[in-house]
């Protein structure tokens, strides 16, 4: 289990003089983050090229990616933040750059206003209200995922221990 020294804050503020030190004693922060936003991205566009959708249609890329990457996030969390067996840089990697990287609310945002705009008023509402509902959801079941396995693993290894 890392000690609260041993975690990285990806969320600094580099004109406060903590943070800078913070961020000095940790120098793959910054590094890690682009490496994992550069994958998720390209995950990201990989399956918007393989589920294309006009400006017309739902887009049900950009629906997956980011209700996915909410299970993950979620899970991720329990990892770090419960379980708390995770290197340093496993967050800003993971949380802030791979998944950070792959979802994309910006592109929900614009795919709502495409919808609007080309006159499928009723599948952008549903597009605007669905997304947000169904990725907190997604954080939720990612939560209770890794909870379930954390305690599955756990409950495993005493009943190897005691064998």
């Amino acid at each position: 289990m890392s000690s609260a020294g041993d975690r990285v804050e990806p969320d600094v503020d580099l004109r406060v003089p903590a943070d800078r030190r913070h961020w000095s004693s940790h120098p793959w922060v910054l590094p890690v983050i682009a490496l994992g936003g550069m994958l998720g991205a390209s995950a990201r566009h990989a399956l918007e090229l393989l589920w294309a959708a006009s400006p017309t249609q739902w887009p049900w890329a950009t629906l997956v990616t980011n209700a996915s990457g909410c299970v993950l996030i979620g899970m991720l969390m329990v990892q770090v933040v419960e379980v708390g067996r995770a290197h340093p840089l496993m967050r800003p990697f993971l949380g802030v750059g791979l998944l950070g990287g792959y979802t994309t609310f910006s592109t929900y945002a614009e795919q709502t206003r495409a919808l609007w705009t080309h006159d499928q008023r009723d599948l952008s509402l549903l597009y605007l209200l669905l997304t947000p509902a169904l990725t907190l959801v997604s954080v939720v079941a990612g939560l209770v995922v890794a909870r379930t396995l954390h305690r599955l693993r756990e409950v495993l290894a005493r009943r190897k221990a005691a064998s």
